[in-house]
């Protein structure tokens, strides 16, 4: 089972592959000064590390270049998005409601918007995070 944990930050989003099979890292990584200008890191085990300086304006791209990165026939690990089992989101401030790991679904991302006031750095980033 590969799972991918994210976590988005206000203009950062970082990244790890899991094979839970075996419990390696198959990938991590991060993209950084989302929205101003912007840079990704992306490391695989035995591969060289790969930097870039690429223009991120907004963290559906900086997603958008990490699952490009995870697919590339040279620096990637995956021969398709479709071999992710599961994806897990940081959230910074889950509320009330969420303090341990949970499932997302629809009821939960509404309440993640409802707490947006009390987490306002963070939570809209992680919201679209989410979503993506």
């Amino acid at each position: 089972m590969k799972i991918l944990v994210i976590n988005s930050g206000s203009s950062s989003l970082k990244y790890q592959l899991f094979d839970m099979d075996n419990g390696n890292v198959l990938s991590k990584g991060g993209c950084e000064r989302i929205g101003a200008g912007g840079a990704i890191t992306h490391k695989v085990p035995g591969k060289p590390d790969y930097y870039v300086e690429i223009d991120l304006p907004d963290h559906d791209e900086a997603l958008k270049q990490v699952f490009s990165l995870l697919t590339d026939k040279e620096k990637g690990v995956l021969g398709s998005i479709e071999e992710i089992d599961a994806v897990g989101h940081r959230v910074a401030h889950g509320g009330e409601r969420f303090k341990a790991s949970s499932k997302i679904d629809a009821d939960a991302i509404a309440y993640l918007e409802s707490i947006v006031p009390i987490n306002p750095l963070h939570g809209p980033v992680a919201i679209k995070g989410t979503k993506a």
